[in-house]
């Protein structure tokens, strides 16, 4: 998972739809071992920018790089309902050309949900359905990992076990940048953008008395 040079390189990144610009030249460079955040009111583009950094959405104009590959863990779940978990983790073993399960079956152990294997999809709680899409993103430990309202759904048991194994990852190597609308417990990242009108500005990660950062306009 080492990587000499930038996980994630971001430059001048463009994005119109229509006669409406939403992306007016976004830049980022995320290296190696950072646990990074981006905030952003709904509408500024958050969604539109992560389906570009994933590779789902091409810019207008700019580029985006990642030379050691990514996951991705998307807000809303994309699964399939009438396949069991085991099912999933198999399918997605097969897809990464994985040689064992030992990675996703520790993930599965670290995020509270060992017992869930014959279940299908459908009998899933919300919380359930992202931890399972958490592993997916991550089973084949990638160097970036791309997350989504990552936390959206988890008891507070789980959400702190979000953050003890995204540090782990951060320590191991792993860039993990976290999107979202509220920030919360900002002391643990170690860099913070906000996304407001289009571009990427630094944030010196504030704290407020709830202990969250909100997206708020200049």
């Amino acid at each position: 998972m080492s990587l000499s040079g930038p996980t994630l390189e971001v430059h001048d990144v463009h994005k119109s739809y229509g006669n409406r610009p939403v992306l007016r030249g976004a830049d980022l460079s995320l290296p190696p071992g950072r646990l990074a955040g981006v905030v952003g009111e709904n509408g500024s583009g958050k969604t539109t920018l992560l389906r570009i950094l994933a590779g789902q959405l091409a810019p207008d104009r700019g580029r985006v790089g990642y030379p050691g590959g990514l996951g991705y863990c998307p807000q809303h779940p994309i699964l399939n309902p009438a396949f069991t978990v085991d099912q999933h983790l198999r399918f997605f073993q097969v897809a990464y050309d994985l040689p064992t399960l030992d990675r996703a079956r520790e993930l599965t152990e670290i995020l509270g949900f060992t017992g869930y294997g014959g279940h299908r999809v459908s009998a899933l709680s919300g919380g359930t359905r992202q931890k399972l899409n958490l592993t997916l993103a991550l089973m084949h430990d990638p160097p970036l990992l791309l997350l989504d309202e990552p936390y959206q759904g988890f008891d507070w048991e789980t959400y702190e076990r979000f953050w003890e194994l995204a540090a782990s990852l951060r320590d191991r190597g792993c860039s993990v940048l976290v999107v979202s609308h509220i920030a919360f417990d900002t002391t643990r990242f170690d860099v913070l953008w906000r996304l407001v009108e289009g571009r990427l500005a630094r944030v010196e990660v504030p704290v407020d008395a709830g202990g969250a950062v909100r997206a708020e306009g200049r």
